[in-house]
């Protein structure tokens, strides 16, 4: 999961990739699946988000893997080969020098052995999730399913279980829509650090486990395993590879990247297929600009045409939903935009979709003991605000590594829960209304940097604060904060603009209230108890436009 805001003119230097190598980036010999849709950018723009995502606007994920054994932090495969890191201290003295106990040997260690998807999936369903997204393979590379095409896969290392297979069994039984999220295009250039050696101290120039071979098993718990399967570092490191942050400016393939190679740009393809033909998600989400790999090679192209092909012939119409991140005009009408730990500013016209998480990507222990999660009313603040703005909101709960989720995350999510118990119905099923909101927190709105990273940025949400949506001929106006005095005053629903108020109920409450509808606006009268906490709910009906 990319945590780190990239940095601004990542798109330069393009026409240096690997589109001028002796690899062209086209896929070859790609099975072809009949249907309407073709690997290309134009036939994709075909493409209709299915209403079952526009009315579900919640869903949970389980960012896991092998990386959330150390409990220590995102990015960890990447940063315990990062000398000087906290994460590199961290697991030098939790399992020695890197040279001597790599990333691969992590894997080795997690053993998963306290997971229980039936039990956490239920938890998130109810919490209000319509959909939920399990990790496939992450920048790692290592592949949580009976992968066909990648050895290094958890049915035969680490937990020996089909993690894939477990959560969506419980993803069905509990009848919710089932995703997938893939981030191993990326394993190329992100391993990268696993080819370094310390520049310091007792073990200076000893080369990290990176390169390390399959003849070099004997006697070891890989032995006839070839890591170089798992690193992919078969290759010359990419410009300015030292330098920690260049990993972000290279993240669409440009500035410098060493060029994936055809054999690794198609066991992507092969490995993916194989996911998608195995599992049967309706959902995948792609940790890349647009899709993976583009645009050094078209693999990401055609597996979103055959995605959308097979889907057709499964459900009779398309069902299916594919995330990208950084998309253009075009390629927004191809999939479904996702905006990483951000929310957009406005009302957009193609439905989107949030990824946040109440913590780090990866477990991080660190977090539960300074007391550091996102509360609930963060999270139910932010679902409300930006289903206002025509999206969804996917959230992670980091999973320990034994497969558990820790007694604070699971406070949370039940505060969560409680409160759609009582005002679901703003949620589910609901459609922008004309202006998604009014309040002082529209006055410091953060603007979105690369995939998203502009949460927390605005100014806190008060009871003056309001987010509207509509379903059918009601529309719903949720405070974010109880109003002083027990008075709302709604300034949009003006007497002499937005028609004529006729009844307004609060969710929770069986009364009618008491309200005034003036040229100044909507004043509406609450009850002396709060229902709930967080964020309040307004049901409103009459003749409004």
């Amino acid at each position: 999961m990319e945590r780190r805001t990239l940095l601004k003119g990542m798109a330069a230097g393009l026409s240096s990739l690997c589109l001028s190598s002796s690899y062209a980036g086209k896929l070859l010999k790609a099975p072809y699946v009949s249907g309407p849709f073709k690997p290309t950018w134009d036939s994709l723009t075909q493409y209709k988000v299915p209403d079952w995502f526009r009315d579900a606007k919640f869903g949970m994920w389980a960012h896991w893997g092998p990386q959330c054994q150390p409990e220590y932090g995102d990015w960890y495969a990447r940063e315990m080969y990062m000398e000087g890191s906290s994460q590199y201290k961290y697991h030098v003295q939790k399992y020695g020098h890197p040279s001597k106990f790599g990333f691969k040997d992590v894997i080795h260690e997690w053993k998963a052995e306290n997971w229980n998807p039936e039990e956490l999936v239920g938890l998130y369903k109810k919490a209000g999730a319509k959909y939920f997204m399990a990790l496939a393979n992450h920048h790692d590379n290592f592949d949580l399913y009976n992968s066909r095409y990648q050895k290094w896969n958890s049915t035969r290392m680490g937990p020996k279980k089909d993690l894939v297979s477990g959560w969506a069994k419980a993803a069905k039984h509990h009848e919710l829509k089932f995703g997938v999220s893939v981030h191993a295009a990326h394993a190329w250039s992100w391993l990268e650090t696993a080819q370094r050696a310390d520049k310091n101290g007792p073990m200076a120039g000893i080369p990290y486990d990176g390169k390390v071979t399959k003849a070099e098993g004997a006697g070891k718990w890989w032995n006839g395993e070839n890591p170089q399967e798992l690193y992919a570092q078969n290759h010359l490191l990419s410009e300015k590879s030292q330098d920690n942050g260049m990993i972000h400016r290279q993240w669409n393939w440009g500035n410098g990247v060493t060029p994936p190679s055809k054999e690794y740009c198609e066991n992507f393809y092969k490995r993916t297929i194989d996911l998608i033909d195995k599992y049967g998600p309706e959902v995948i989400y792609y940790d890349d600009t647009a899709l993976p790999l583009w645009p050094a090679s078209d693999v990401g192209l055609h597996i979103a045409a055959r995605l959308y092909n097979t889907n057709i012939k499964k459900h009779g119409k398309l069902e299916a939903v594919i995330f990208g991140k950084i998309l253009d005009e075009q390629q927004r009408k191809c999939m479904v935009w996702d905006i990483e730990r951000g929310q957009s500013n406005q009302i957009e016209a193609q439905p989107w979709q949030t990824d946040t998480c109440i913590g780090g990507w990866h477990y991080d222990r660190r977090i539960y003991d300074r007391n550091q999660y996102k509360s609930a009313k963060t999270v139910i603040h932010t679902l409300i605000d930006v289903v206002s703005k025509n999206g969804n909101l996917m959230l992670n709960i980091p999973v320990r590594g034994d497969g558990t989720v820790d007694d604070k995350e699971r406070a949370v999510v039940e505060e969560i829960a409680a409160w759609m118990k009582i005002n679901s119905e703003s949620i589910y099923s609901t459609r922008p209304w004309k202006t998604f909101g009014e309040g002082p927190a529209m006055e410091s709105v953060a603007p979105l940097s690369a995939q998203g990273f502009n949460e927390g940025k605005g100014k806190p949400f008060t009871g003056e604060d309001i987010r509207f949506v509509t379903k059918g001929k009601t529309l719903y106006a949720t405070l974010l904060g109880w109003p002083a005095g027990q008075t709302a005053l709604i300034k949009t629903l003006r007497s002499n603009v937005s028609g004529k108020v006729e009844r307004v109920k609060l969710l929770g409450n069986s009364d009618n209230l008491v309200f005034d509808q003036t040229a100044t606006g909507l004043k509406v009268t609450l009850p002396e108890k709060e229902t709930g906490k967080s964020a309040f709910v307004l049901k409103i009906e009459g003749s409004i436009t």
